[in-house]
């Protein structure tokens, strides 16, 4: 199992519409082969930056989904809500 440890940044006022689309986002990674579990979490010295900390089996199907068409147009979605690009760092068990 790895975890795919996802940073994102929310331009300031547009909070409540980020929330409904990486909602969307996390909803169909839920049926994507080798998708696990996921939680989203928010900074509480900033409460823009959101964290989506998920468990996927193994790095192949991170990678599936990462490249997929669906992520790339969701995120599409989300981008202009966010003042810095997404950070991604996978992660594995010591």
């Amino acid at each position: 199992m790895i975890r795919v440890l996802i940073e994102r940044h929310i331009a300031e006022s547009l909070e409540s519409a980020y929330e409904e689309r990486s909602r969307w986002i996390l909803q169909n990674a839920v049926s994507a082969p080798g998708f696990i579990s996921g939680e989203t979490l928010a900074n509480t010295k900033d409460p823009n930056h959101r964290i989506t900390l998920a468990n996927w089996r193994t790095e192949a199907d991170w990678d599936r989904w990462y490249h997929s068409e669906e992520r790339q147009q969701l995120l599409n979605d989300l981008q202009p809500m966010m003042d810095q690009d997404e950070r991604i760092t996978i992660l594995r068990q010591c």
